[in-house]
């Protein structure tokens, strides 16, 4: 009898043992499956970002573009803001000329509407601009013809 109950016991802990093995088997086969539908919806997830990455590479390049159109309409405007001063400081006495160019914040102004001018005239009016003033306005106005120099050899 005894041997009957081990063999009994032990059958039954041998079908549990199974019974254990195939509801493991079970639930790894769940989590594949759970693991197979998270990899599906990374993958789409991954697209849709480099989809949106694209998306804003090529906004950024457009806005890149509008902003260099928009920065040379600036530089033909403030070019033609100055020849227009320079005409109107051509028309002036040299010497009140010379003194409204001194009194200018910022000499970097008053070098474009001397280099916007004609030369004799520009000459006329930098004898009465302040010599400190001028010392500025020819290191400015050196700078921007070297920068025309060197844009010109380069194309």
């Amino acid at each position: 009898m005894r041997f009957l109950v081990t063999l009994v016991l032990f059958s039954f802990i041998f079908s549990l043992s199974a019974w254990g093995q195939e509801i493991e088997k079970h639930e790894a086969q769940k989590e594949i499956e759970r693991l197979k539908k998270l990899k599906v919806e990374v993958q789409r997830l991954l697209e849709e970002k480099k989809n949106l990455l694209k998306k804003i590479e090529e906004e950024k390049k457009q806005l890149e573009e509008e902003k260099k159109a928009f920065e040379k309409k600036i530089k033909e405007i403030e070019s033609e803001r100055y020849k227009k001063l320079a005409q109107i400081f051509e028309k002036m006495d040299p010497e009140m000329a010379g003194q409204k160019l001194s009194k200018f914040s910022d000499p970097k102004e008053a070098a474009y509407i001397i280099y916007n001018m004609k030369p004799r005239k520009a000459g006329n009016v930098l004898n009465y601009v302040d010599p400190d003033i001028v010392n500025k306005i020819v290191e400015i106005l050196t700078k921007v013809k070297k920068q025309k120099a060197e844009t010109k050899n380069s194309k």
